[in-house]
């Protein structure tokens, strides 16, 4: 049973690297604060999916459009403390680990210019968050019922790594477990529809 849990916990943590799961998508807000530039996201969180700023409430909000940045754009910022409407975000993906000096490695967005005003700005935002662990092996799985099968080969799969008896059937198991996972994805997946608009070039 410790071994099956484990290989659960392993096969979860894949499916979050082989990208994004749906059912893990969740909305959250955090208030802003004048002057303030760094915001702590959920200890759970793999990354954003998107983000806005979005200004007063009820009728009168808006939400307003902020760019993602990477790290090295953020760094090159002359001042960081200037003040306005935040436009751009730095998603600071750390571990979410308890560290031994600091605490917890909370994943951290950091904003420009820093809010001009409190309770005014909300960072919304769209995140990943973890699959939750198989805890004791008592508790329903946090997967929806159509992964269910690509669930169960997978652990099948991982299990035959670790069991000598299994060694010959690891092939077959492996790509038992890709073919449920190739159905499963593809019905995990937004259904809206895409539009591509031709754009015209001049020379």
């Amino acid at each position: 049973m410790r071994t099956a849990r484990r290989s659960l916990n392993l096969l979860t943590i894949e499916w979050a690297n082989r990208g994004i799961n749906l059912w893990t998508i969740e909305q959250g807000s955090i208030p802003m604060v004048q002057g303030t530039a760094t915001y702590d996201l959920p200890v759970d969180t793999i990354d954003l999916l998107d983000q806005v700023i979005r200004t007063q409430s009820g009728v009168g909000q808006t939400d307003i459009n902020i760019s993602r940045i990477s790290v090295s754009t953020y760094a090159t910022i002359p001042n960081k403390n200037s003040q306005g409407r935040p436009i751009q975000v730095w998603v600071n993906r750390q571990s979410g680990a308890t560290e031994p000096v600091t605490g917890i490695a909370y994943p951290q967005i950091n904003v420009w210019p820093t809010p001009d005003q409190s309770s005014f700005y909300t960072f919304v935002y769209w995140r990943l968050r973890r699959i939750q662990d198989a805890g004791n092996g008592t508790t329903t799985q946090d997967i929806p019922f159509r992964m269910l099968n690509c669930l169960v080969a997978g652990l099948a799969y991982y299990l035959s790594l670790k069991i000598p008896e299994a060694a010959p059937r690891i092939e077959m198991l492996k790509m038992a477990y890709e073919e449920q996972w190739m159905l499963a994805s593809a019905e995990d997946r937004e259904k809206a529809s895409l539009r591509l608009a031709p754009r015209e070039l001049f020379y």
